[in-house]
């Protein structure tokens, strides 16, 4: 016996009308005393069958039993039909039952605590499947950015010794006999490799256990990050805005459809892609912050999400903020030689209210400094002495940045929520499942 040859949904639509065998899970259901329709559902699209009670009453009495996720195989014509969900509809000659699913735990009423709990299951609705492909679309574009720009990737390890982004954020581990840290970003040990590669770049798990129930936050995310040698602010942040406006341009390539099943705007999408970014000094914001919109923000104080927001809905752009004040900045963001309270270190902002998608900086090169502001924080600079090794053994100007995935995908995805930008997400009060 001949062995059926499956394809695809998607690549069942591509090649028209025709004989189909396609397998997936009941998307829809609809049954009446003289047809049954099933939308049919697989990891590439959904697309209408119609099982005719005429037509073959036995196959009809077989499909009746169909429940809501149950696994079938289908074989039977393919045709174009305006009135299907997706355009094309298959007249179904025969259908194999895999598994009848039991009563499905997600109903019209779907209340968000149901649907994180459920998150094993949600996962294979139509707006997260169109989720995971743009994600899937933009890591992948991420790694092609980079890799043809003549970086190379470079892996550092999760385990960490200690602080790289503030000690209030860190999660501990117990490492055999001693105590170790989640990595709270690749940074450090990425400076290391730069005086080998010279251009490195890293897509990984980054680990911060803020205190925060907000919709921008995660205790376990995705950080894509960049580390170059001779490199200074003003080309570290022309690189970053090359590679935003990359992912874009790959997006609007490959999920048009998955963009229209979100709903969308894509006309804006297509701006963002051509759009020049403006780049301004953290002065430069406050002035128009305070001026033309009344928000007395005191200089040296960082800005918050309503900040960032109204300035770049100011501009409707990303925009690339520099020079923030030093206090309030990193142990390894130099103070810039002509100002010494602004450090040389960026931010970019996306429009629409998603606020700040990358960080980045110049590295400083002083170590006496990076001590002095490593014991303001209660830090043992004893701890980074290999950091400060990388000082002292032909030391460059070099700098970097992290892109934040999953704030990059919920801007580019019009999400509400951050936590539906990742598959499973965590957060200060949710760890499962």
């Amino acid at each position: 016996m001949k062995e059926l040859k499956y394809l695809t949904i998607k690549e069942a639509v591509e090649k028209g009308d025709t004989e189909v065998n396609l397998r997936g899970w009941v998307y829809r259901e609809r049954k009446s005393n003289k047809f049954i329709f099933i939308v049919l559902r697989d990891g590439s699209d959904i697309i209408q069958c119609v099982i005719p009670k005429s037509k073959n009453p036995k196959l009809f009495e077989i499909a009746e039993t169909l429940t809501i996720e149950s696994s079938i195989q289908i074989s039977g014509t393919l045709k174009e039909d305006d009135r299907a969900p997706t355009g094309y509809e298959v007249s179904v000659d025969n259908l194999e039952i895999v598994q009848i699913a039991e009563p499905f735990p997600i109903t019209e009423y779907q209340s968000p605590e149901l649907l994180y709990d459920n998150r094993h299951l949600w996962l294979r609705s139509r707006k997260l499947n169109a989720i995971l492909k743009i994600r899937h679309t933009i890591v992948g574009a991420i790694h092609k950015f980079f890799r043809d720009h003549g970086y190379y990737e470079f892996d550092a390890p999760i385990f960490q010794p200690s602080m790289s982004e503030g000690g209030s954020t860190l999660f501990e581990v117990k490492y055999y006999k001693d105590k170790v840290y989640l990595s709270q970003s690749w940074q450090l040990y990425a400076e290391a490799g730069i005086f080998s590669l010279g251009k490195i770049y890293n897509m990984g798990p980054t680990f911060r256990a803020e205190k925060s129930k907000t919709s921008r936050h995660l205790s376990e995310f995705w950080m894509a990050e960049m580390e170059a040698a001779w490199m200074e602010l003003d080309e570290v942040t022309e690189v970053a805005k090359d590679e935003i406006r990359f992912i874009i341009q790959e997006v609007l390539k490959d999920n048009r459809k998955e963009l229209e099943v979100l709903e969308r705007d894509i006309s804006l999408l297509e701006k963002y892609e051509k759009a020049e970014y403006p780049t301004i000094k953290y002065s430069e914001v406050l002035d128009i912050l305070n001026k033309k919109y009344d928000m007395k923000v005191p200089w040296g104080k960082d800005l918050r999400t309503n900040e960032e927001a109204k300035i770049a809905e100011h501009y409707k752009v990303p925009v690339v903020v520099t020079h923030y004040p030093t206090e309030i900045m990193g142990f390894y963001k130099p103070p810039s030689t002509e100002n010494p309270q602004e450090a040389l270190c960026f931010d970019m902002l996306a429009p629409e209210g998603y606020c700040e998608i990358i960080g980045g900086s110049e590295r400083s090169l002083q170590v006496e400094n990076m001590k002095e502001r490593l014991r303001a924080e209660g830090e043992n600079p004893e701890t980074y002495s290999w950091y400060f090794d990388l000082r002292r053994y032909g030391s460059v100007p070099h700098s970097g940045y992290g892109v934040g995935v999953e704030r990059v995908i919920s801007w580019i995805c019009g999400l509400d929520n951050i936590k539906d930008a990742i598959p499973f997400p965590r957060t200060m009060l949710r760890k499962s499942p």
